[in-house]
């Protein structure tokens, strides 16, 4: 019993850790680039948009939460934390979960970015996941801050939230997998369609 206790704690001390790692890795990311305003303290330059999948497929949910907290303190130490911060806090989570929810929960291939047929789906991923993070802020800002430019708002989140997990993400994660080992989280269903070079996960 008392074996089974401390198996918890580590467990709990070992993903409290990890949580605390990835919302670090956010900020070391997101915070340099908060300078590149194009509607102040509304949208900038998101680089660390590039995360979203990565959060989202190798930590699953704690990930999301992970980055949605991360875009909250980045708001809070940049100045920007305003009503909208709530609707990007909620946009923020979703952004990754989007990708933990098709990759792992539905998906019934194993994630891997090697596969022309997967990259396709990928890429299709990130353009729905950018049209509802977009989708999810933009009218909250629109209603509650009529003076900003709702459609240049709309673009911004959509180019952010498309072209850095596309241009910088899909490298990243495939150095990550390839070179570095990282796995995806488990699955709980039968795996198709893994190339053999990619073993046992």
């Amino acid at each position: 019993m008392s074996s089974l206790a401390e198996k918890n704690s580590t467990g709990f001390w070992r993903k409290s850790a990890v949580f605390v790692l990835l919302i670090i890795v956010y900020l070391i990311v997101a915070v340099p680039f908060k300078v590149m305003e194009i509607i102040p303290g509304f949208t900038d330059i998101r680089p660390v948009s590039m995360l979203m999948p990565v959060f989202g497929i190798f930590f699953g949910i704690p990930g999301c939460i992970a980055y949605a907290v991360g875009n909250l303190i980045t708001d809070i130490v940049s100045d920007s934390l305003k009503w909208s911060s709530i609707a990007g806090f909620a946009a923020n989570f979703i952004g990754p979960f989007v990708y933990y929810l098709f990759w792992i929960k539905l998906s019934k291939n194993q994630f891997h970015l090697r596969k022309g047929r997967n990259l396709l789906k990928h890429t299709l991923v990130i353009i729905i996941d950018a049209l509802l993070v977009a989708g999810m802020i933009t009218p909250f800002v629109a209603l509650s801050y009529p003076e900003v430019n709702t459609a240049l708002f709309f673009v911004m989140v959509l180019i952010n939230s498309s072209a850095f997990p596309f241009c910088i993400g899909i490298p990243l994660i495939i150095l990550m997998q390839d070179e570095l080992g990282f796995k995806p989280i488990e699955r709980k269903h039968k795996i198709k369609d893994m190339p053999k070079q990619y073993g046992k996960y």
